[in-house]
């Protein structure tokens, strides 16, 4: 029955400065914005078609925002170059573990190579390419340099 996943939502803390992350930093196009009756909140779409994605961010108290995480599909080609891209955005990039800074890792049970940051409220997002290679849970997660490597590979 459950085809995809068509949206998600985010409480955050500052309406503006999310708005600002989400459009100018990652570049989503906004869908809708409303601020009516103390409810204030920005959709936005996700994914080159419209109306196949959508990301909401709701303005809420502190008190009602907690740290969630998802993760955004992106081309292997483009994850290639995330961490440069977030860089010059002011952005840190790290690993599932937040132990190495910077570096592509793969998930050898997808396989899929991925990077994390945050938004401006913490948030754990994700830039994620899934790989064609065959899957390697015996690896665990290894670094994309490592994974390519064993598979023959260099970028």
């Amino acid at each position: 029955m459950i085809k995809g996943l068509f949206e998600t939502h985010l409480n955050v803390t500052n309406l503006e400065q999310s708005a600002h992350f989400y459009e100018h930093v990652l570049g989503l196009p906004l869908a809708h914005s409303e601020n009516t009756e103390g409810r204030k909140r920005r959709f936005y779409w996700i994914g080159e078609e419209r109306n196949q994605a959508m990301l909401g961010i709701w303005e809420k108290a502190p008190s009602e925002v907690v740290r969630q995480h998802f993760a955004f599909q992106v081309t292997l080609e483009d994850l290639k170059q995330s961490v440069s891209y977030l860089k010059a955005k002011g952005i840190e990039a790290s690993n599932f573990l937040d132990d190495d800074k910077g570096q592509l890792y793969v998930f050898g049970w997808m396989p899929a190579v991925s990077v994390y940051f945050s938004d401006p409220d913490g948030h754990s997002l994700e830039f994620l390419a899934v790989l064609s290679d065959s899957p390697r849970p015996e690896l665990g997660m290894v670094p994309w340099k490592e994974w390519e490597l064993i598979h023959g590979r260099t970028w």
